[in-house]
């Protein structure tokens, strides 16, 4: 059944994609115009259509004049809903806003401007993606308000919207109007941190410059450290050696300042994406306690420094590592 399922949505990606071979991806700004905006009857436009014909057939048959003119009324009344549908869209301009970065498990924004140019109100809208829920609005004459759609992040890397969705059965429901919006637009996705007793936020230290002071009597959890003999058990990382098999001791203590190198090497995890998240983690925490922190990482090694743009530059390398060259802005 799942299969099937991924069969159809393929199949329909595919469709999509025939559809709007000619329609380029947008860098900011798209006006609706007529060639990009399609229109079909819904199911009430379809019966609607087999009630008319039925009547005309009646009407010819009887050579009844009040019929025929009841008849035609209806016809001319779906042909200006028809019209009304298609105008709803027809103008709208969709400008994309920047998205922010998020971490891996949260919800990433993607939002929307629609600016209505004329002096009719556009309503009963909807804007969604292939496999998203969508999102009603209206835009008032002469006005435009923000939309925006959450999509989850479910893994580190790029998160891309891909073909959205703008349609609208507006005012009669007898026909459906849409369009596909293309943006070239992504959102870096960091991966998720480990929680403080999962992951230690300090992986090494350059001892000329740091200032750290370690004490086993301290509170603050300091980072981890391989086992050497006469080591008290009580600091034992348990969920280290479960994960790596070897023995780390905890350190606690008081961090007043300093730089430390967060290297790959020593973190107490095997796999990549643990490894990842642990070394986020150690980012967010030097960042916290305003050290000058650099990377140590398989073909990469960034200074030591302190800042927003450092940590921000640190959580990218993260976020793209070990990922195809084309999979990453």
């Amino acid at each position: 059944m799942k299969a099937q399922v991924l069969d159809r949505r393929r199949l329909r990606e595919r469709a999509i994609a025939w559809i709007t071979r000619h329609q380029l991806p947008e860098g900011r700004t798209l006006r609706l115009h007529r060639r990009c905006i399609y229109i079909l009857p819904t199911r009430q436009g379809y019966t609607f259509a087999l009630i008319l014909l039925v009547m005309l057939l009646g009407a010819i048959n009887y050579s009844n004049s009040m019929a025929f003119m009841l008849t035609f009324l209806l016809a001319a009344l779906g042909a200006n809903a028809m019209w009304h549908t298609h105008r709803n869209l027809l103008g709208l301009r969709v400008t994309r806003r920047p998205a922010q970065p998020v971490f891996a498990g949260q919800t990433a924004q993607f939002v929307y401007t629609m600016e209505n140019p004329s002096r009719v109100t556009r309503r009963g809208l909807l804007l969604e993606t292939l496999d998203g829920t969508p999102v009603p609005f209206d835009v008032g004459a002469r006005d435009e308000t923000q939309v925006t759609l959450d999509l989850p992040a479910r893994r580190r890397g790029v998160l891309r919207p891909g073909r959205l969705r703008l349609h609208g059965r507006y005012p009669m429901g007898l026909f459906r109007a849409w369009s596909w919006l293309h943006f070239d637009e992504s959102v870096l996705v960091y991966p998720k941190p480990l929680p403080m007793d999962q992951a230690p936020p300090f992986a090494g230290q350059d001892e000329g410059e740091s200032r750290e002071r370690t004490d086993p009597a301290g509170e603050e959890f300091a980072g981890v450290r391989g086992y050497q003999p006469g080591d008290s058990p009580r600091h034992l990382d348990w969920k280290a050696l479960a994960r790596t098999g070897d023995l780390y001791i905890k350190q606690f203590g008081e961090v007043s300042g300093g730089q430390v190198w967060l290297d790959w090497d020593q973190l107490p995890a095997g796999d990549l994406e643990i490894r990842l998240s642990m070394m986020c983690h150690q980012v967010l925490q030097a960042q916290a306690q305003g050290l000058r922190f650099g990377l140590r990482m398989p073909g990469l090694e960034l200074e030591p420094d302190t800042g927003e743009a450092h940590q921000r530059r640190c959580l990218e390398y993260l976020a793209c590592f070990a990922l195809p060259a084309d999979a990453c802005p």
